[in-house]
């Protein structure tokens, strides 16, 4: 049986690597604060804060914020 493949810890400045990095922090805000009471609204700027350090971020917000809602809206977070 074939093992899925271990998350990478590379980082890359582009909108594959930052969607990763920001589904990563979505998930692990629901495990450790699964009651937060947030809007997703609210939730997606907590989040963009937790990754704000990423490179894709950093070099263009405007695009990962798009990511970020394309995210949502894709995974029905």
């Amino acid at each position: 049986m074939r093992r899925p493949p271990e998350a990478s810890n590379q980082i890359f400045n582009n909108a594959d690597s930052f969607a990763q990095a920001f589904d990563e922090a979505w998930e692990v805000h629901n495990v450790q604060c699964p009651h937060h009471g947030l809007s997703a609204e609210a939730k997606m700027e907590l989040i963009l804060a937790q990754v704000a350090d990423h490179p894709f971020h950093q070099s263009e917000p405007a695009t990962a914020l798009q990511v970020a809602a394309f995210r949502i809206r894709l995974l029905g977070l």
